[in-house]
């Protein structure tokens, strides 16, 4: 992509309204632009990382089984009504009525809709199990909507929904989304610990939340320090193998908030020297409930006698997809902007030409643009006749993993400098070999 054809309006000010990193750097940044309170314009840089981690989501669901599909964002109330929880959920639902006074709800989350799309299509324990998913716009009417994406009123989220004829098979399906999400966590650079918490108004008896750690994180956390060091589950982990110690690796260990967590169970159970303290941020929610939707709303199958009905074991799954956006900028930036990890970043490249309009530099750039491009790596081009500095404190501020800077001192000796964005390091490299070296360099980090 040209930046002359880009829409990027980057500015050095600090929005005064920003209260932390991830909101400063995104409107900064011009990835996003407030429409009204809680509520945001995704701009294309913006809209590019959201893309990236709604993938890499969509990709590691896919993998543990869910199959996706895609609900509307208005609900009925009727289906609200019957599980109880149009009345309880509180005044963070958005009621409206249509022009026949039918009332609707702006849907914050989907259990209801999903159990009686579940009810009219499944009959048989055959048919299971099943896990539904999708990527949706959701809205919850705080409060106090503050942070930018952080806790605004209007988000993306994947929720996922299990479906199970037993209470066994049910918290196999959790199973597989706990250890899912610690695939989807890692992908995008971040270390997400899981921990035990309250079910809330989604309900049921077994709940954990994934916390990610950012020095500006929200919460405090306290956890066990051998919790951060685990590697990932492998991309070809068997999910229809004994998940259990996986699980159990991760949840035997204590960690606490400072929000909702036992903090003096902590410093009892946690030896001295593994106790550990840092900010956090959710990103991430499971639950198992068992029959609490099913049983009044009668999501029923037949079961193996082929007479009783049964009523499903239910899950769900949510993850923030563009809290997600927020939660990395906080764990990856420093003073110069945000550092992006390659999986979400929204180019990896960005090409900097040091003298637009001069012949040399101009064909230069082109070449190494459409070889890039050509090499599957993803490239944001300063084509535009910004001063230098102007150039390299944008591309700080946005980012991108790799800078290719290119000049005419540079050209004579044919030679480009390409800048690592994480480390800061720079390198002089052969053109000649500068587009292998970026494509491998792209290519390892995915």
């Amino acid at each position: 992509m040209r930046l002359s054809k880009f829409l990027l309006p980057t500015t050095k000010e600090n929005p005064s309204e920003a209260e932390i990193v991830s909101h400063r750097l995104m409107l900064r940044a011009g990835m996003v632009k407030q429409s009204s309170a809680g509520i945001y314009t995704w701009l294309p840089l913006g809209h590019r990382v959201l893309q990236k981690i709604s993938q890499i989501v969509r990709e590691e669901q896919d993998r543990a089984g869910a199959v996706e599909l895609l609900m509307p964002t208005l609900q009925s109330a009727d289906l609200w009504r019957e599980s109880g929880r149009y009345d309880d959920y509180g005044k963070e639902m958005l009621r409206i009525q249509d022009r026949k006074e039918r009332d609707l709800l702006y849907g914050p989350t989907n259990e209801e809709l999903i159990t009686d799309i579940f009810r009219q299509t499944v009959k048989s324990y055959k048919q299971l199990p099943l896990n539904l998913y999708h990527i949706q716009w959701k809205f919850r009417d705080e409060i106090r909507p503050r942070f930018g994406v952080m806790r605004g009123r209007e988000f993306l989220m994947k929720d996922a929904y299990s479906f199970d004829i037993s209470e066994e098979d049910g918290r196999k399906a959790y199973q597989k989304m706990f250890v899912a999400y610690l695939r989807t966590f890692d992908r995008m650079g971040l270390k997400a610990i899981p921990m035990r918490a309250d079910t809330g108004p989604i309900g049921g008896d077994l709940s954990h939340e994934f916390i990610i750690l950012a020095e500006t994180g929200e919460s405090e956390v306290f956890c066990h320090k051998d919790l951060v060091e685990f590697d990932a589950p492998p991309a070809d982990i068997d999910y229809e193998a004994d998940l259990d110690p996986i699980i159990r690796q991760r949840t035997e260990l204590y960690a606490a908030t400072d929000e909702i967590h036992d903090v003096d169970r902590f410093d009892a159970e946690v030896p001295k020297d593994k106790q550990m303290t840092a900010r956090g941020i959710e990103v991430g929610h499971i639950f198992f409930f068992g029959t609490k939707y099913s049983e009044p709303m009668k999501a029923v199958v037949a079961g193996p006698d082929g007479q009783n009905a049964v009523p499903v074991q239910m899950g769900s799954y949510g993850i923030g997809v563009s809290r997600l956006v927020g939660g990395i900028i906080e764990a990856s930036h420093d003073e110069n902007g945000i550092i992006w990890p390659m999986s979400v970043a929204p180019y990896h490249v960005g090409l900097v030409n040091l003298k637009s309009g001069d012949a040399d530099t101009d064909a230069a750039c082109e070449k190494l643009y459409k070889e890039l491009e050509a090499a599957g790596v993803e490239v944001l081009y300063d084509d535009t006749d910004d001063r230098a500095g102007a150039k390299f404190s944008n591309m700080d501020l946005i980012g991108l993993p790799f800078q290719l800077v290119i000049g005419p001192r540079g050209l004579k000796e044919g030679i480009a400098e390409v800048k690592n964005r994480a480390t800061g390091a720079r390198e002089n490299i052969d053109l000649s070999e500068v587009v292998a070296k970026l494509a491998s360099e792209v290519q390892s980090a995915l």
